[in-house]
């Protein structure tokens, strides 16, 4: 070994003895006669003294070291001198007086500070990536990832689950997102399809008699570009057999919040149990089926109040059989009408026709104490008693604000939930410390796809529908529900997953739904069909993204690219490697592959 120690564990115990260090040049400070350097390896730092007067030969080569070159130290470990220790340093109380120093590597400048976390180019920041991981942030980012899975594995070994690997190189088959695929040289004209998940790989390893797997497992999906997303990411994967649903929750529910006490014992777990929503009951409330409840906002229908109105928006939308919903936003009924503008612009953005605000005034008593001089709306014919009503359903005090959204239901409770999102996250409600876990039950099995016009599924074509509903297959299938489940934390999903469907008539079943006649069935799930005739037994199970959870326990909200050791950037691009690129005529040739340049449509 190059080194005896590693530069962040020297403790009391090395003090008096020789050690040998090897690291980055993370400072140099030349006092004019004595140079210090922090030396940094993945452990930590620890300072090194060069005293022209104990070696000069060792000093004189010490006034080489720059910046991150890479170097070894010899020496004795010592008590720093009284006054000149760094308590926010494990190693703070201690340096190594230097009797030998050899330069393993020299380094040109870096294009930018290793040793800081301030915010950078993401764009240089991933072409450097490797100088870039050097940074702390970084460097704990990676850890904790490492953590997050370590932890996984253990909890999941403790508890009888098998860790399989499954093929990277599958079968084309339609689970939701576009396929990557990978032509075959060994049969001209044939492809494989790198994996969107495991999914139905676990399945088939529920009807071999693995009770109990997990994976670690590497996904591909050839999506359109997202702040959120990239073209290859990781997930726990897992599958159950013999379960229900609850079963399966109650696991998930175990398990992250093990995470959580493992890997980020600093944060704050708001509520325990996890609170367990409705779908139905998650949009009424929150406008989202993956809501942040680290604040209320919460969303409350209206409708009722304003069927009579005079206000004619409200008339028309409830007359046509749309809903009113608000919300009463603390403190802001003093915002300003250009704030008051922007608001309703951002309502727009989220698909809403705008907003109707109702300000009340701040030096009212009590609420019970409102007249129609205390407060302040844009909606002209919305009478004293229906704003008394609102402000009574929404909660409003004085000096709130009142927003409220008129329309189809299905717009106004997503698009409102965007709103409540955008004033949450403006007035600071969301503690960064505190995680909002909540489990959301009984999704919609399928829905209608205007652009198509065909039913299609909402998680997956494998999720079964809820015992007492498979009926509603053949009569109203919008109204079935299904098995499924989804953890989601802080705004973000984190995990789902579902029962499957194990029996081939009830699998069939969904795929006519979904409009695949027998042959298109057989060709492209014929495989898993004909398991299910050997015994295959009831199974459940989850997926859980480790890049966002990550991504979530570190505070870096919706990016997980600062999660991933090598990511590409937002549009999928690898500023390192420069991927993807085009490769030489011959590979495509062996492949027998032409690339077809497309070009412009005549006018």
């Amino acid at each position: 070994m190059l080194k005896t120690i590693a530069c962040g564990n020297v403790r009391p115990e090395h003090v008096g003895h020789p050690v040998t260090l090897a690291g980055w040049v993370h400072r140099r400070r030349d006092h004019g006669g004595l140079i210090f350097i922090d030396l940094r390896d993945s452990t930590g730092l620890v300072q090194v003294v060069f005293n022209p007067a104990d070696n000069a030969s060792v000093h004189h080569i010490a006034e080489q070291f720059r910046s991150e070159w890479v170097v070894q130290v010899t020496g004795a470990v010592r008590h720093r001198p009284a006054g000149t220790e760094n308590p926010n340093l494990p190693t703070g109380h201690f340096e190594v007086v230097a009797t030998g120093a050899h330069v393993l590597n020299a380094a040109k400048t870096p294009p930018f500070d290793v040793t800081s976390d301030a915010a950078l180019d993401e764009l240089l920041r991933l072409k450097y990536r490797y100088l870039d991981l050097r940074r702390p942030v970084m460097a704990n980012n990676i850890r904790l990832r490492h953590r997050i899975v370590k932890h996984i594995r253990d909890f999941l070994d403790d508890r009888a689950f098998v860790e399989v690997e499954t093929p990277i190189l599958i079968k084309s088959t339609p689970e939701g997102a576009r396929d990557y695929l990978v032509p075959s040289r060994i049969r001209p004209g044939s492809f494989y399809a790198l994996p969107q998940s495991p999914q139905q790989l676990k399945q088939l390893l529920m009807v071999a008699g693995m009770d109990r797997y997990f994976q670690i497992a590497r996904c591909f999906r050839d999506e359109d570009p997202r702040a959120d997303r990239q073209p290859e990411f990781t997930q726990l994967d897992l599958e159950m057999a013999f379960v229900e649903p609850k079963d399966i929750v109650d696991l998930m529910e175990e398990l992250y919040l093990s995470i959580v006490k493992h890997a980020a014992p600093g944060k704050r777990v708001l509520t325990t149990p996890i609170p367990r929503l409705t779908y139905a009951e998650a949009m009424s409330r929150f406008g989202s089926d993956k809501p942040d409840m680290r604040f209320d906002l919460e969303l409350t229908d209206l409708t009722d109040i304003v069927k009579d109105t005079q206000f004619q928006v409200f008339k028309n939308v409830t007359a046509a059989g749309g809903i009113v919903k608000g919300f009463a936003v603390p403190g802001m009924a003093g915002v300003s009408r250009r704030e008051t503008d922007e608001l309703i612009a951002m309502a727009r953005t989220h698909g809403l026709g705008g907003l109707v605000t109702i300000a009340i005034d701040a030096s009212l008593p009590s609420i019970d104490a409102l007249t129609a001089s205390h407060f302040r709306t844009q909606a002209r014919g919305l009478a004293l008693g229906e704003v008394q009503a609102m402000s009574a359903r929404t909660g409003a005090k004085p000096g709130d604000l009142i927003l409220i959204a008129a329309g189809p239901q299905a717009k106004v409770e997503p698009g409102l939930g965007q709103v409540r999102l955008d004033v949450g996250h403006r007035l600071g409600l969301a503690d960064a410390n505190v995680l909002a876990f909540c489990f959301i039950l009984d999704f919609p099995l399928v829905e209608w796809d205007d652009d198509a016009r065909k039913w299609d599924f909402v998680h997956h074509p494998f999720t079964s529908a809820r015992d007492e509903d498979w009926h509603l297959l053949e009569t109203d299938p919008g109204k079935a529900r299904s098995k499924a489940y989804d953890l989601a934390c802080n705004g973000s999903e984190l995990a789902g997953g579902s029962a499957r469907i194990h029996q081939r008539e009830r699998q069939e079943q969904v795929f006519r739904l979904l409009g695949y006649d027998k042959a298109t069935m057989d060709e492209r799930f014929g495989h898993l069909l004909e398991a299910f005739e050997y015994g295959a037994p009831p199974h459940g199970g989850f997926a859980g993204g480790i890049d966002r959870l990550t991504a979530t326990l570190a505070d870096w909200g919706k990016n997980i690219r600062d999660t991933i050791a090598f990511p590409k950037t937002q549009e999928f691009f690898d500023p390192l490697f420069g991927s993807p690129a085009p490769v030489s005529d011959a590979q495509l040739k062996e492949l027998h592959i032409r690339v077809v340049d497309e070009k412009p449509a005549a006018r």
